[in-house]
C-alpha cells in the first residue's frame, strides 16, 4: 500500500508547512487502530485551512484514508485524550517524511511524557472525574439509577486514566489492564460495579462511598495544574480570566464544577468584590 501511497505523501512532503508523516498500516482483520481500513498516512502541519482534513481511497481491493492535522488539533488530542488512536499513530507508526526531526522528537517527548505534559493531562482527567461523579451522584439521588450508573462507569474510566498518568504513563485503549496492575483498588471497584449481582441502586451505594474516597485521595494531585497556574500568575482570577487562559482551556468546559468542588475541599477560596449593585459582589478566586 505505500507503493500506491507514495505519489500522496511525496507531494504533501514537498510542502515547506508539512511537519511528518507517518504510515499507519492494518495488522489485524478488525482494525479500530486504521478505522478497519488497509492503510493510514497520518500527516502534521504547522497550519491547515481546516484543524482536520481527511480524504478516503480505494485501489483494487485495498483502502487508506490520508488525515491531515495542524499542529494545534494533534496537540490538543494529546492533551485532552479525545483520540487515543493518535499516541499509537506516533509510537508505531512508520515515518515516511521528517522534517528537522519533528516526528523524532515528538515520539520522544511522549515516551519521556515531561511532567508539565503529565500535570496538565492530570487536570483535564480530574476535571471530567468531578463532572462525572457530581452528575452520577445527582442522578442517584434523583433515583435515576441507569443514568447514574453511566455516569459512574465513565467516572471510574477517568479515575483509572488519572492513576495510570500519575505513574508516569499514557492511557491506553485498554486501560483496565494497566490499571490492575498499577492500582488494583480502582479496578476492584470497577469489577464490583459491572459484576456484581446486586441490584443496580444497591451497587451505586457502595460504589459512591469508596470512590469518593478515592476522589478525594487524588484531589490534591487533580488540583496541581490549576493551583500552581493561579498561584504564579497573580493573587486572585475572575471566572472569565480562568476559562479563558490557553493552559487551562482544555478542560475549560468542565471549569465551574470543578472550582466548586475545590472550594468545598479548602483548596481555592472565593474573595468577594464589591459591585454596584447593594449586597451583590463580584466572586474572584484565589489559591491557598
Amino acid at each position: 500500500m505505500e507503493d500506491v501511497l507514495r505519489p500522496i505523501y511525496q507531494e504533501r512532503a514537498s510542502n515547506k508547512d508539512t511537519l511528518g508523516i507517518l504510515l499507519i498500516e492494518k495488522k489485524k482483520s478488525e482494525s479500530p487502530v486504521t478505522d478497519n481500513l488497509d492503510a493510514i498516512l497520518f500527516i502534521v502541519t504547522k497550519t491547515t485551512e481546516t484543524s482536520l482534513f481527511i480524504k478516503q481511497y480505494e485501489y483494487e481491493n485495498e483502502r487508506a484514508a490520508l488525515y491531515m492535522a495542524s499542529e494545534q488539533q494533534m496537540s490538543e488530542w494529546i492533551m485532552n485524550g479525545t483520540n487515543r488512536r493518535i499516541i499509537d499513530w506516533i509510537l508505531n507508526g512508520k515515518v515516511l517524511f521528517d522534517r528537522n526531526e519533528y516526528m523524532e522528537n515528538l515520539k520522544k517527548r511522549l515516551i519521556d511524557f515531561p511532567r508539565e505534559d503529565r500535570t496538565k493531562r492530570i487536570g483535564v482527567e480530574f476535571a471530567k472525574l468531578i463532572r462525572r461523579f457530581k452528575e452520577g451522584k445527582d442522578f442517584y439521588a434523583s433515583n435515576h439509577y441507569l443514568d447514574a450508573f453511566n455516569h459512574v462507569i465513565h467516572a471510574l474510566h477517568h479515575l483509572a486514566r488519572l492513576s495510570v498518568l500519575e505513574n508516569g504513563f499514557h492511557p491506553e485503549v485498554t486501560v483496565w489492564n494497566q490499571v490492575k496492575k498499577i492500582e488494583p483498588e480502582i479496578h476492584r471497584l470497577y469489577e464490583e460495579l459491572i459484576i456484581s449481582q446486586e441490584e443496580v441502586s444497591k451497587r451505586l451505594e457502595l460504589l459512591f462511598l469508596a470512590s469518593e474516597f478515592l476522589v478525594n485521595k487524588k484531589t490534591e494531585l487533580g488540583a496541581k495544574h490549576l493551583v500552581h497556574i493561579m498561584k504564579s500568575e497573580k493573587q486572585e482570577w475572575t471566572f472569565n480570566e480562568l476559562v479563558h487562559h490557553p493552559e487551562i482551556r482544555p478542560y475549560a468546559i468542565d471549569l465551574g464544577i470543578l472550582l466548586e468542588f475545590l472550594i468545598e475541599k479548602d483548596i481555592i477560596m472565593v474573595k468577594k468584590v464589591e459591585t454596584k449593585g447593594k449586597s451583590l459582589y463580584h466572586r474572584h478566586y484565589v489559591a491557598k
